[in-house]
Parts: C-alpha cells; sequence; structure tokens
C-alpha cells in the first residue's frame, strides 16, 4: 500500500513540472522569438517479483511479475517551429525566416543566441539588443544615416549625407547548431550552446548552410499555440486529478488494514 502512495506522488510531481510548463509557455506567447517547450516523461524503476524469462519449469518460462514504481519527467523539449511574422515597420527589427539564430555579444564576452531581432542604435551606434548586447559581427550605423535597408541576405546599407550611392555598413551573420533543441535558455531571449548543441555554425542569411533569410520592419511571433497549451493544461490537471484520487484511494485501504489490528 505504501508502494501505490508514493508512485501516485511521483504522477502528481511529474504532473506539477508539467504545468509549470504550459505556465512558461502561455506566459511568453507574447514574446518574441520565444520557443515553446513540451515536457517529455518516462517511467521509473520496476520491481521485479518475478523476473520475466525465468524458468517456472524445464519447460516454460514466466511472462514475469514486474510492479512500476511511478514516473517522471526527463526532458524539456524545446519546439522549434516558426513563428507568425508581426509587421512593426521599424527598419531595425528583423524576422528570420527559416533556421538560424542572431549572435550577441554579453558584458563578459560571451556569444549569446537568440530569434528576437529587435534591435537598435547605441549611443556610439553600433546595432544592439534591448538589453545593450552587441550584434555580432559588429554593424555601426553612423547618426547622420537614412533609409537603413537591410536585405534578406543580410547586407545592411544606408544614405549617408554627401554620398550618391548608399553605403553599406556590413553584413549580420546568423548561427545554426546541429541540434539547437539542444542549447540552454539563460533568460532575456538568449540562449547558450552546450555539448547537447554542438558547436555554432556560422553563415550569411541563405547561406550555403541552410541558413534563413531576413524579414526588415517585423518580428517574430512566439511559437506557442495558446489553444494546445490550454488542453495540455486541462489534459495535466486531469492526470493530477487521477494520481491524488490513487493516493487517497491507497490511503483508506491502509487505514483499514490498521483498523484490522483494533
Amino acid at each position: 500500500m505504501i508502494r501505490a502512495l508514493y508512485t501516485a506522488a511521483s504522477g502528481m510531481s511529474a504532473q506539477q513540472a508539467n504545468l509549470d510548463t504550459v505556465a512558461n509557455n502561455l506566459a511568453n506567447s507574447a514574446t518574441a522569438g520565444f520557443r515553446e517547450r513540451r515536457l517529455q516523461f518516462e517511467d521509473m524503476i520496476y520491481q521485479n517479483v518475478i523476473v520475466p524469462g525465468s524458468a517456472e519449469s524445464p519447460q516454460t518460462d514466466s511472462a514475469g511479475l514486474q510492479i512500476g514504481l511511478g514516473t517522471k519527467s526527463s526532458a524539456s523539449e524545446v519546439i522549434m517551429t516558426q513563428g507568425d511574422f508581426n509587421s512593426t515597420g521599424n527598419p531595425m527589427d528583423l524576422e528570420i525566416q527559416g533556421s538560424g539564430f542572431f549572435q550577441v555579444s554579453r558584458p563578459d564576452g560571451t556569444i549569446a543566441y537568440t530569434r528576437a531581432g529587435s534591435f537598435h542604435r547605441s549611443n556610439q551606434g553600433t546595432m544592439v539588443t534591448a538589453d545593450g548586447d552587441t550584434v555580432l559581427p559588429a554593424i555601426t550605423i553612423p547618426s547622420n544615416a537614412t533609409n537603413i535597408t537591410i536585405s534578406p541576405y543580410g547586407i545592411v546599407t544606408a544614405t549617408i549625407p554627401g554620398q550618391t550611392a548608399a553605403a553599406q555598413l556590413g553584413t549580420i551573420q546568423l548561427a545554426t547548431f546541429v541540434n539547437p533543441g539542444g542549447l540552454n535558455s539563460i533568460g532575456g531571449n538568449l540562449l547558450m550552446p552546450t555539448d547537447s548543441s554542438g558547436n555554432a555554425i556560422t553563415d550569411t542569411p541563405g547561406g550555403n548552410s541552410g541558413m534563413g533569410t531576413l524579414q526588415q520592419g517585423g518580428l517574430e511571433n512566439s511559437n506557442v499555440d495558446v489553444v494546445a497549451e490550454f488542453v495540455q493544461m486541462i489534459l495535466a490537471q486531469r492526470a493530477y486529478e487521477s494520481n491524488s484520487k490513487v493516493v487517497h484511494v491507497a490511503d483508506d485501504m491502509y487505514s483499514q488494514i490498521n483498523g484490522m489490528i483494533r
């Protein structure tokens, strides 16, 4: 009876983590470039009352008797589907259409990666994120530059007073990974590489490495499907209730056994 209590409790704990993941997805449903996560579960160790395959007689093998000891959350899968395009009209806003991540330099010198393309000019004229991280490769836009244009292939041009032709200011590069689902989320719309993701592969947008292209004047919305998240929330609630019912029944049965002693 005690075994049933702990097994059901593991199911309740797993569904609590599932609900936490759903809550985070819904909270970030309006976060530019956010990638939803889906929790994965696995069964826990089994108690072998009778080991499967053990011989009951010289002519037969036993099917075994195994009793499972519950479940646990094993991984948080990142769903890498494309988010919808949200037109903003801001020439410094960029969306990646396809695979790839923007590269930014953090204050400690490390390179992080993001799908959120909301950029602006710093007081030095360089392209930076909302938190001030420099977009790599660094591109400086003069304060008197107008008609800033960023092509689908990352080429940044602008009109400079006194020049007849548009000046090319630099080229934005993107990065991709063998396993982008293995990236480590650190908050602030930033991701860091891990051994699971592999090293970054950099190239220009639309290059031979399979990078996506850029769309100027808009941002990529979160890829969270709000309706699907509400369905997942209901499923998590029902599973939690089922496990809590098992706890209640197991407790009643345990109480009845204790009552037999009196």
